[in-house]
Parts: structure tokens; sequence; C-alpha cells
């Protein structure tokens, strides 16, 4: 099978199994992806079938910046994925259980962005991408995995599949960022009111501006490029958690605030 129609069918394959809210079955091996690269490939494939559904790319999520969220997974460096306009909440939200097949949430560190970072001034490093961020705020990332099982992962379909992000909620912008610890900064979350985890800002590949330089790199390796007022998400600081109807969420971050979420 030519490698053009390999990717549209992997692309159709996972544009039916989220319009169906169908459970996880991996890629078929026909079509599945052989590298990150293929991977990356059928899920923009995948973007151009959901912009109709969902609207314009407004933004990034970066997975599998920690240990924990690596280990979680079973796959040992980070990937990306798009968030788009549907997708974007902001605290205090109300999210409908009924629009997941299996909802997640993670705590995260999000970035505004007030300046273009083009592929074509690459590579860049947490320097030359801190000029380029505007705001800071608590996030969190939603994740539809659709029940997969963990214990037999094939991550590159993981990748394809936009990296299971289904959404972000932002908490309030901190414009003021420069003089934050990022790094020490501690977050908390509780789930019903019972604490759930918690993280430091540095466990995201040394500090959350690393995560930002990351995907700023690996989109311009694809000739791709982030812009002005996109929202990246940097990477969850606490594994994933599973939600459930009626589940009062909270993530509290050192000198970013919170944000909440309902699960109705």
């Amino acid at each position: 099978m030519a490698s053009e129609e390999r990717i549209l069918q992997a692309a159709r394959f996972l544009h039916e199994a989220h319009r169906e809210r169908a459970a996880y079955q991996p890629i078929l091996d026909d079509f599945a992806p052989r590298d990150i690269n293929e991977a990356y490939d059928i899920q923009e494939a995948f973007h151009e079938l959901l912009k109709p559904e969902r609207g314009a790319i407004v933004g990034y999520k970066v997975a599998l910046t920690t240990t924990v969220m690596q280990q979680m997974v079973g796959f040992g460096h980070p990937a990306s994925g798009a968030v788009f306009t549907s997708g974007v909440h902001h605290s205090p939200a109300t999210i409908n259980s009924s629009d997941y097949v299996h909802l997640g949430a993670e705590c995260e560190i999000a970035v505004l962005l007030d300046q273009d970072l083009p592929a074509s001034t690459a590579p860049y490093d947490r320097d030359s991408v801190a000029g380029a961020v505007s705001a800071v705020m608590p996030a969190f990332e939603l994740i539809e995995d659709r029940g997969a099982d963990y214990s037999n992962l094939f991550f590159l379909g993981v990748a394809a599949d936009n990296s299971w992000n289904a959404g972000i909620v932002l908490g309030e912008p901190v414009i003021d960022w420069q003089g934050i610890d990022l790094v020490a900064a501690t977050g908390n979350m509780t789930i019903n009111g019972q604490p759930a985890g918690e993280g430091k800002g540095g466990d995201v590949l040394g500090h959350p501006l690393e995560a930002l330089a990351w995907l700023a790199n690996n989109l311009a390796e694809r000739g791709q490029s982030l812009k002005k007022d996109m929202m990246v998400m940097t990477g969850s600081i606490v594994s994933t958690k599973f939600l459930n109807k009626g589940d009062e969420v909270g993530f509290v971050i050192d000198s970013l605030g919170e944000v909440r979420l309902t699960v109705a």
C-alpha cells in the first residue's frame, strides 16, 4: 500500500472511531505508524478531518514531559498534539461526561504566546522561547483515551490519535510571571476535596519552558511554526486521573493560582 494512502486510511480509522465514540482499538496493522514521523503524518491528516467539527488549531499540548507520565504509558520521550477552538474552556468549567468515552484530567502549566516562533529561526532553547511568552497559567488537559489498556499500549498509535487531547481548561493568566520560580512551584490536585496528586514545575523536562522549546523545535522539523496567541500545554506534573460524573476537580499551584472543573 502506498504511504500516502496508508496515512489517509489511518486518519479515517481514527476519525470514525471518535465520531462513533467507540472503545479504544489500536490502529490496524496494515496502516499503523511505523515510526514517530509517520505517526505525526497520520496526526496531521486526522487534524484535517477534525477541523470542520472542532474549529481551527489554537494551540498544542506536549505529552510525556515527566518521568511519571512516560512510565505510565511506556514511552521514553515527549510527543505533541493539537488543541482546537471548541476544546478551550475557562475555569471554573463544567464538562459533560456524556461527551467522552473515558475522561481523564492532567495538571499542567500552560503558556500563552504573544509572538510567533517561526520554523525559520529554529532551533530554540528555554531562553529564546521565554521572550515569546506573554502569560503563564494553571490548567487542566482533558484526556480521551476511550478506555485503552495501558498494559499493552502502542504509543505511536496514541501520538497519531492527537496524543489523546480532548480539550483544555485554563485558569487566570499571570502576566508578571518572570519572577516566579516555575521549577520550584508546587502543584496539588484534588478530586472531591481529597488529595489526588502533586508535582513541581521542574518535573517537566527540568523547566516548563524546556517543553515549549521542544515543541517549537519538533514542529520546525516538520516545517511548522508556533503562532502568536497560541496556547501551549507543557505537560502534566501529576499522573492522569480519570473522572466520573459528579466529580469536582481542582488544581492549585504556587504563585499561579488555581483551575477548577466539574464533571456533569
